[in-house]
């Protein structure tokens, strides 16, 4: 090679290494500092976006994840306020089985009463909690409905009674006949708005429907027509829900929709002439249970849980009213169940056997949103570290391999800038010819 001075090329050649070098050291350098072997969209197009959209789908399942941790915490508070008012209907129960007692006095009927009317109030301030400043358990979250009518329903009598049924000839499902005779008085006691009210008739010529005319002749509560057959509620749409097992059934209805005017229990007892309770009798009559719930008119008011990373991955939860009123314990006026009297305390018997169940059914249906909040966080927790996972292996750099890179483009550039300065040493060596 010829021996210049104005274009040394070995320089020229071995600059250019050395920047291709020092490029290579400085993604290197970027790559075990970072920890990452995807640093910018340069490195690998195609990787980068793909792992962007996974890392936003992590952030996505995370905050579902934490809205289930916050969803599950808000069912918390309500099922603490309905599990609380649970174990006060079931004190309350204990107390008018007592005031039921005629070992009680009017007096002690009347401090019982007073025990019933507190525990009433504590009823409400329970369905008054709040999570976040949402009310849960006031009705406020309730689904979207029409007003209900209150329907109670008899499925221990026989399957072919019907309301022209007459009471002695009434029989029990089995088929064995109550014997009901026609010296027998019939008492029918309900509670509407919190009111008892009571009735007394002769079981002679009595049918299914003298119960109702008798009731309504000293409450006018119910509807003037007896549901029966298979379809349980009347001919109207008040209540046409059916039988756990299909089977004919007689059932009562409210004669108006919604709280107000719903009927709180229904009793019916069989005395004989001389006052004494035929159980037997009893035992099917007085069997009439509550199988649709009175409600008011509601809004689609139910609580929305967002739990997934895409648009109506969501869990919708109705709270229904669990207030005194709504439970059957007081009227609208502030009037509260009555237990003066042992008629009356026998009727406040079956309201709180309903009452008890409503709440019940409440806190079954908290329950069943919790633990599926529960399954929820969990499935959301294992995608997030499978997506999590695969990212990883898009975006993360091995950093024993990436080590051995740097290292060799380390050695590589000094050999590089060694070589450059033999190169430019190569132009002086032509001085020597001077001489």
């Amino acid at each position: 090679m010829a021996m210049v001075v104005k274009n040394n090329m070995s320089a020229v050649s071995t600059l250019n290494t050395l920047n291709k070098n020092s490029s290579a050291l400085a993604k290197s350098l970027q790559k075990v500092s970072s920890g990452m072997k995807i640093n910018s969209a340069a490195d690998d197009a195609s990787g980068y976006a793909i792992s962007e959209r996974m890392r936003v789908q992590i952030r996505g399942l995370d905050q579902a994840n934490q809205n289930t941790q916050n969803g599950t915490s808000m069912m918390k508070v309500a099922e603490g306020a309905v599990s609380s008012t649970v174990d006060i209907l079931k004190t309350l129960k204990e107390k008018v089985i007592n005031a039921a007692n005629d070992t009680n006095t009017d007096a002690d009927r009347q401090t019982i009463q007073k025990e019933l009317d507190q525990s009433i109030d504590q009823i409400d301030d329970n369905a008054n909690v709040t999570y976040n400043g949402k009310y849960l358990v006031d009705g406020s979250k309730n689904t979207i409905g029409t007003a209900t009518y209150t329907a109670l329903t008899n499925q221990s009598l026989s399957t072919d009674t019907k309301s022209d049924s007459k009471l002695t000839e009434l029989k029990s499902r089995s088929g064995d006949n109550l014997e009901i005779a026609d010296t027998d008085k019939v008492t029918v006691s309900y509670v509407k708005g919190g009111k008892t009210f009571t009735t007394v008739f002769s079981a002679k010529d009595a049918t299914i429907n003298t119960i109702l005319t008798n009731a309504n002749n000293v409450g006018s509560a119910f509807s003037t027509t007896i549901g029966t057959g298979s379809v349980v509620g009347t001919a109207t749409s008040n209540a046409m829900t059916y039988t756990a097992n299909g089977d004919s059934a007689i059932t009562f209805t409210a004669a108006t929709a919604g709280v107000t005017d719903q009927v709180s229990a229904l009793t019916i007892s069989i005395t004989d002439k001389d006052g004494n309770v035929k159980k037997s009798a009893n035992a099917s009559l007085d069997a009439f249970t509550e199988t649709v719930r009175a409600q008011n008119k509601s809004e689609d008011n139910a609580i929305t849980l967002q739990v997934g990373t895409k648009a109506n991955q969501s869990i919708k939860v109705g709270l229904t009213d669990m207030r005194s009123e709504a439970l059957g314990l007081k009227g609208s006026d502030g009037t509260k169940l009555n237990i003066s009297t042992q008629a009356k305390a026998n009727a406040a018997i079956n309201v709180l056997d309903n009452a008890v169940q409503k709440a019940l059914d409440q806190q079954t249906t908290i329950g069943s949103v919790e633990s599926r909040l529960s399954y929820t966080s969990s499935n959301l927790t294992t995608a997030s570290e499978n997506v999590q996972s695969s990212e990883s292996t898009i975006r993360d750099a091995d950093m024993a391999k990436e080590m051995t890179e740097y290292t060799k483009n380390n050695v590589l550039l000094q050999a590089a800038q060694s070589m450059l300065a033999q190169a430019n040493q190569n132009s002086s060596s032509v001085l020597s010819l001077l001489q």
